[in-house]
């Protein structure tokens, strides 16, 4: 009887064990210099985000269109509409504007954003020191007296200038003309939710535009949403959900016709079943 060659079947295993000691634990593999493509999608979408914080900081909108080429990204303007979605789930509205923003530049939609000066000079108690021998006092009824006599007498020593706020983001597109509400259709569906109210906001050209805030009032309340956070229904869809017997106005914060006294309409099944619909509205600029 031939005997089970167990010397062989332990050498191997101790040198399965070295090699797999020797990968993980002495000299494991680093990855170094991985292009943005290869990462993983959590991080994908931190990396989208520095480049929307950024592209709102610089507003140079080449480099971000480059930074976002890494991604490889089937369709970029859908990456980024999905991504402000999730962080508008997420409650994570700065970010989420901030991608919705370079999602409607990309598209042609967005603010011209001009780049912001890296430093600048700020006044702060400026003292200016006045020459010794000065021929007649000079008037120190007021700071601007004071430095225009500085001026006069020292014109070499430059003024230093106060700095410009840095503008605040916003998430508002371009604003041109007011848009207009071009249609008013009130909706009985049984497959839709109860009492869902669908905005479409269109250009002067018919395409859908992301990005444009939309301002809903009832009673003593107001909310904003913005369109572009569900491409899957358009990138110029928005939605909202109105409770019934509670009437609601619509506008575009950038300016448009005003739908006013929406309610949830009554409406019947078939079969007789009660339930409420909804309106959509369609805003469109004109050219």
């Amino acid at each position: 009887m031939s005997r089970f060659p167990w010397e062989a079947l332990f050498a191997l295993l101790l040198g399965l064990g070295a090699g797999l000691a020797y990968a993980w634990a002495i000299s494991p593999l680093q990855i170094v210099d991985a292009v943005p493509s290869a990462l993983r999608d959590d991080f994908k979408d931190q990396y989208r985000s520095a480049i929307a914080a950024a592209y709102v900081s610089a507003g140079n909108l080449e480099r971000a269109k480059a930074r976002l080429a890494l991604l490889d990204d089937a369709d970029p303007i859908e990456a980024l509409n999905a991504q402000a979605q999730r962080l508008l789930a997420n409650a994570e509205f700065q970010s989420a504007d901030q991608v919705a923003l370079l999602s409607a530049a990309l598209q042609g939609n967005g603010i011209d954003l001009a780049p912001l000066p890296t430093s600048t000079a700020q006044v702060a108690n400026i003292q200016p020191t006045l020459p010794q021998n000065t021929a007649s006092p000079i008037p120190t009824s007021s700071t601007q007296d004071i430095v225009t006599a500085t001026l006069e007498i020292a014109p070499t020593q430059p003024l230093l200038v106060a700095s410009t706020p840095r503008p605040t983001q916003t998430p508002i597109p371009t604003i041109g003309v007011p848009f207009k509400l071009i249609a008013q259709e009130s909706l009985c569906d049984s497959n839709l939710p109860d009492g869902l109210l669908q905005v479409l906001v269109l250009n002067s050209n018919r395409r859908q535009m992301p990005g444009m805030e939309i301002r809903i009032t009832w009673e003593a309340n107001e909310d904003r949403f913005f369109t572009g956070l569900k491409p899957e229904l358009g990138n110029g869809y928005a939605d909202f959900l109105m409770t019934p017997n509670i009437a609601y106005s619509v506008q575009l914060s950038q300016g448009s016709d005003a739908a006013s006294g929406l309610i949830a309409p009554a409406c019947q099944t078939s079969s007789g079943e009660n339930y409420f619909g909804g309106f959509k509205l369609t805003f469109q600029q004109p050219k």
